[in-house]
């Protein structure tokens, strides 16, 4: 796919309200394996390549690396693997990280542009290892664009970036393992956990835990978050609040329960980035609930030269993600005879995604939470009964404008699709937003080797 904006590249001014932007040229950075994504499987998957002496470059869009799993930040607490992985990977000398840096668009095949601090680059490579990673699932409720109503996982983000939410009374709800770490993280910032809200039932939750003894490290992780506000066959239906979330109406079983609170977190699970993968050509496929990046026992995509590792292969954790990574890297670089331990160890956690995605799939009930004046679309405030009119996305999106606001879609197209069945919408140029300077640098980059 080659970019769209050649006419921007012909004009060395753009004007912009009413002030003139002079863009720098580009500069050009070549690499053999290029890495996409600085969380467990990319940081894995350059280590790996880099071990065979190819020269690695990493791209990651977050100022520190690590992913959402092992983010960075003030109140941050790092297991001893990710400083370990991340130290490996700095003292290598033939892999360069670049941070803040974020894939824009296509300009041909085997070269990409790239926001950094510096200013715009064009990423050329041999090898591509995609590491996108996921991110979180969000289904509207009345009430869920309050501001102080989150993500499970965003609001644990928020607080490892240094959100202050000591004393504050908040209530986690959701479904999946993750609601334990983020209850832990918000009780280690000085927050009060009033509860933690599981959807699934007591029996689901209990069949989850049953086969825990297979993983040790998962029960012995289980058997220390485990909180004593959580509750089974419990949802939040619905946020109030002036301004600001004041309260919650929570589903406990059959009664009804409502809560003062400060802050709310709502999350269901993950969902595969893909985006990217898409515009380059690469299969997807439904991997259970979720459509992921589609590759093979090599970790390798559809498109000859690009490899695919982690959450964007599908949800499975941390563990498989760094399996994943080392078979990307190995395959990238043409040494899949090492792979096998890391083999095993995917196999192995696998298996334990696969348990944990089936006793935490989602239900048909969750598609009964917005009214029809819930926001699904919050970006361009399109509401649910406005979008149940229409049969598909793009029959949708041209007379509401559903997707087309600041997220491009990503929040209300995972929500559309799984509300109404709807496939999730193509990526369009830009990926990201970008400085105008970017996207009118010279089509004659300056040119610059890979340190």
């Amino acid at each position: 796919m080659a970019c769209r904006w050649s006419a921007c590249h012909e004009r060395r001014i753009q004007q912009h309200g009413g002030v003139a932007v002079n863009p720098l040229p580009a500069q050009t950075l070549s690499c053999e394996v290029l890495v996409i994504g600085a969380g467990p499987a990319g940081l894995s998957a350059a280590k790996a390549a880099a071990s065979g002496g190819a020269q690695v470059l990493v791209l990651d869009d977050n100022p520190l690396s690590g992913g959402q799993i092992w983010r960075g930040g003030p109140f941050a607490d790092l297991p001893a693997a990710a400083t370990a992985l991340q130290r490996a990977v700095a003292a290598l000398p033939n892999i360069r990280v670049l941070q803040s840096a974020k894939v824009v668009g296509i300009l041909e095949a085997k070269t990409l542009l790239v926001e950094a601090d510096s200013g715009a680059l064009h990423i050329r490579w041999q090898t591509l290892i995609l590491c996108t990673g996921a991110r979180e699932r969000l289904l509207p409720f009345p009430g869920w664009t309050l501001p102080g109503v989150t993500g499970a996982g965003g609001l644990q983000a928020l607080i490892k970036g240094g959100l202050p939410v000591r004393g504050q009374r908040i209530v986690i709800a959701g479904s999946g393992p993750l609601l334990f770490a983020v209850a832990a993280t918000a009780r280690k910032a000085g927050a009060r956990v009033l509860l933690v809200a599981e959807r699934v039932s007591l029996a689901r939750v209990s069949s989850f835990a049953r086969k825990l003894p297979l993983w040790p490290s998962k029960l012995v992780q289980a058997l220390q978050l485990r909180d004593t506000a959580y509750r089974t066959s419990s949802t939040v239906l619905s946020a109030q609040g002036q301004g600001q979330v004041q309260s919650v109406t929570v589903q406990q079983g059959s009664r009804t329960v409502h809560l003062e609170c400060d802050r709310v977190a709502v999350g269901y699970g993950l969902v595969p980035n893909v985006s990217l993968a898409q515009a380059l050509g690469c299969s997807i496929a439904p991997t259970g609930d979720v459509d992921a990046i589609h590759v093979d026992a090599h970790q390798a995509t559809s498109m000859p030269g690009i490899f695919a590792a982690g959450e964007c292969t599908g949800i499975g954790g941390c563990e498989r993600a760094l399996a994943q990574g080392s078979i990307a890297g190995l395959a990238a670089i043409g040494q899949t005879h090492k792979a096998r331990p890391f083999e095993k160890d995917r196999a192995y956690w696998s298996a334990f995604a696969a348990h944990a995605n089936t006793c935490f799939a989602l239900d048909e009930g969750l598609k009964k939470l917005p009214q029809a004046d819930t926001l699904v679309c919050r970006c361009e405030d399109v509401s649910h009964g406005t979008l149940q009119h229409y049969s598909s996305w793009t029959e949708a999106k041209i007379p509401s404008r559903c997707g087309m606001g600041a997220c491009q879609g990503k929040v209300c197209g995972t929500a559309a699709q799984f509300l109404y069945g709807w496939q999730s919408p193509e990526a369009r140029l830009p990926f990201a937003t970008a400085r105008i300077a970017t996207l009118a640098a010279e089509a004659d980059p300056l040119s610059a080797g890979p340190d």
